[in-house]
């Protein structure tokens, strides 16, 4: 069948490439000229693990093209998705869905035929019934549908997500739409991969309820590793000992320095919000959005202590940027809160990540970008790993403390040990959740 994708971001992209490998035929839209210009190069302007190479088979294949001609692109089109962006709205918390209505009105003065409208986009609950009324003022003849469709892909590992999915959740409002839903996803259907179909407005709550529900996991966590420090309790036995407790799972109980990313940020801030308009106050998220905020800066001062009470005229090497590995997204990411903190409090920062410097450029000002891990801690006073990239999984720690000034090591993410940093020749090394080394910091 041939689908619409009007968005070419993370989602949209991903999701129309994916769609592509399917045996769909599949128009990619953007207003962004540049960008649908290196997509028809080739180029692929964000970064996700096999992502470029299944554009390249699919566009080679003729199954995947590139657009900014909606009109077009919707020619023959039996299902258009929605995958614009959908940001926080400054000021309240909300979910600007400007972009979301700006596409269903275009799509309806372009469309012909019977099309079923499908949002991608996390939107609150209620907008599909809101989409479909702008649709509908727009052009009132249009025969059209509209289905909720989140997606549910953790960056770094979106490809397999998109492939193998726990569960796809459609909404929809009649057996039509199902069935150009289910001709959508057939190849999971035939291959057993659980296709949840509900209502609209369990859909869109569904994404919102999923995420905050994983945001909650990972605070909970953190919350629980500053008390095993303060009781000598160690985090990483904590977690494994709850995760195999099969009623809670091991996934996301690694402690660290609180969560980023496009998701879970937004959308906790979205359904704190959609709760104090109906008058349900959601608490537990509330304290999870407060508490992660809490998190973050308290690692600020597990780097001020190892810095003994002053970030002035020290060089601190920042190993990862990016919110997670395998990304080069940076939204949110813990990095953004603690560097402009060691800058201001006069520190020289030398950072290294694989994929983040592009990014991390324009929002980290002021800072120094090395290649080479060992060139950035060379005479340096503190390392700080902030993103557990491969790449500094299995780091020569000998050699890194010989480089440095002052050899201490804060370990945000629990890679190494407390041995392991000690063996090497650290003098100070603390972690998330777990005894520093040594003892007593001050």
């Amino acid at each position: 069948m041939r689908i619409t994708m009007i968005g070419t971001g993370y989602v949209g992209l991903v999701s129309g490439v994916c769609f592509s490998d399917f045996g769909h035929e599949v128009v990619c839209v953007d207003k962004d000229v540049s960008k649908i210009a290196r997509l028809e190069n080739g180029e692929v302007p964000i970064y996700e693990p096999g992502l470029e190479d299944l554009l390249e088979k699919n566009v080679k294949a003729g199954r995947l093209t590139f657009t900014t001609d909606l009109a077009k692109a919707l020619d023959g089109t039996e299902a258009v998705f929605i995958a614009v962006g959908t940001p926080t709205r400054r000021g309240d918390g909300h979910a600007d869905l400007t972009y979301v209505m700006a596409a269903a009105e275009e799509i309806a003065r372009n469309a012909k035929g019977y099309i079923v409208i499908v949002t991608k986009s996390t939107v609150p609950v209620g907008t599909n019934r809101k989409v479909a009324a702008v649709v509908r003022a727009a052009n009132p003849d249009l025969d059209f549908d509209v289905a909720s469709n989140p997606e549910f892909l953790r960056e770094g590992a979106a490809i397999e997500d998109f492939m193998r999915p726990d569960r796809v959740v459609v909404g929809v409002e009649n057996d039509r739409a199902a069935e150009v839903m289910a001709d959508v996803y057939r190849p999971l259907f035939l291959r057993d991969f659980p296709i949840v179909r509900t209502d609209l407005e369990s859909a869109e709550m569904i994404k919102y309820a999923a995420n905050a529900f994983l945001a909650t996991k990972i605070t909970f966590i953190n919350e629980i590793a500053a008390l095993c420090e303060k009781t000598g309790a160690d985090v990483r036995e904590v977690s494994k000992g709850m995760g195999l407790d099969g009623r809670i799972g091991n996934k996301f109980l690694h402690a660290g320095p609180g969560y980023g990313g496009s998701c879970f940020p937004k959308d906790t801030s979205a359904l704190a919000r959609i709760g104090q308009e109906f008058a349900s106050p959601m608490t537990i998220t509330e304290a999870v959005i407060q508490v992660n905020d809490r998190v973050k800066r308290r690692m600020i001062g597990k780097l001020l202590d190892l810095c003994e009470g002053s970030f002035k005229g020290r060089k601190i090497a920042v190993l990862g940027v990016t919110f997670k590995p395998n990304t080069d997204d940076m939204r949110d990411a813990p990095s953004l809160t603690i560097i402009p903190a060691l800058i201001g409090g006069g520190a020289i920062v030398h950072a290294v990540d694989p994929q983040g410097r592009h990014e991390g450029e324009n929002l980290l000002p002021h800072v120094i970008w090395d290649d080479d891990v060992y060139t950035a801690v060379a005479d340096a006073d503190l390392v700080v790993l902030l993103t557990e990239w491969n790449e500094f999984r299995a780091l020569d720690l000998k050699r890194m403390a010989q480089a440095m000034r002052h050899a201490r090591m804060a370990d945000l993410r629990n890679i190494y040990s407390t041995s392991d940093a000690r063996d090497a020749g650290f003098e100070a090394y603390v972690s998330v959740g777990r005894k520093p080394f040594p003892d007593t910091l001050s």
